[in-house]
């Protein structure tokens, strides 16, 4: 009879053991911060606004209903918002991919000369800003108020995605170049039939990254956007989630204000998980190589 084998925490001292289990309780503590509020928009949002807010979350059917998607699908400015924040996200991913891409290129070059003093600039960009004020003069300036270029351009560059990148391209074995100068390749042949080609974890990753980013941002659009015809889908969210709220001199109408109330209240969480469905499609396409991609320079060798 062959001896059991240990598993690999039995293998393990004491010391480590203990620090394992503080790991696991700390991810798991994290991993229910994470879940738990899921789980509770997606019961919340089949559930009648009136018995949530009486009884909570209930798993009693009948008081289950479709209105809120009902609502959802039938609202035209929902439409419109999903719609410009997808295009936004799509224009903004692509502008953004191939600029950073490009930039990340001469940086990892050991022969490029002047790199570091892009890279000063660079690291300056990352730690100070122009504000909200000269910022918002300069769009002004540049005539992109009330234009989706205040809100697209913007977000074209991201220094720690060219950092990322350009550590990902330093990875690539420096056998592949050679190889393509000895077969009278110029550096745009290397660039774009070689380099890239090679480098999909990374431009999945980035891809991903300024996807998210502008789907979820709402600060520049509610800034610089003021036709609702432009507003991403997160301003409309956003006014949905105001409407909750009892507005100045409403108090003595109160049949309004609970009006206002439940119909935030339908609307919210259905709003939510439609919000996040692109993300939530996105993801698992992009996790083989996002899982790569993030580890850029993490394994030198």
């Amino acid at each position: 009879m062959q001896p059991k084998k240990k598993s690999e925490f039995a293998k393990q001292t004491t010391g480590d053991k203990i620090l394992l289990v503080i790991c696991y309780c700390i991810l798991g503590a994290f991993v229910i911060a994470i879940v738990f509020p899921i789980i509770y928009i997606i019961l919340s949002s089949f559930i009648d606004p009136v018995t949530l807010q009486n009884k909570g979350v209930t798993f009693d059917f009948s008081q289950w209903t479709l209105t809120a998607y009902e609502r959802v699908m039938s609202n035209a400015q929902i439409w419109v918002g999903f719609k410009n924040a997808l295009i936004y996200s799509i224009v903004a991913t692509i502008l953004g991919g191939v600029i950073t891409l490009l930039a990340a290129y001469p940086m990892s070059r050991p022969d490029f000369r002047g790199k570091g003093f892009f890279n000063v600039i660079f690291l300056i960009t990352m730690f100070f800003g122009g504000g909200l004020i000269p910022t918002y003069l300069l769009i002004n300036n540049l005539g992109w108020l009330d234009s989706p270029l205040a809100i697209v351009v913007p977000c074209a560059f991201n220094v720690w995605n060219m950092i990322i990148a350009r550590t990902y391209y330093q990875g690539i074995p420096r056998d592949l170049q050679e190889a393509a100068d000895i077969d009278g390749a110029t550096e745009m042949d290397y660039f774009f039939k070689i380099l890239l080609p090679v480098c999909t974890p990374i431009i999945a990753t980035i891809s991903m990254w300024n996807f998210v980013g502008m789907w979820n941002s709402y600060f520049d659009a509610m800034i610089y956007l003021n036709d609702p015809a432009k507003q991403p889908l997160q301003l409309v969210l956003r006014a949905i989630l105001i409407q909750s709220q009892p507005e100045p001199g409403m108090v003595s109408d109160m049949q309004s204000t609970a009006e206002r109330a439940q119909l935030a209240e339908l609307l919210k969480y259905a709003t939510i998980i439609i919000s996040s469905l692109p993300l939530m499609i996105m993801y698992p396409f992009f996790q083989k190589y996002f899982d790569n991609g993030i580890m850029a320079g993490a394994v030198k060798g």
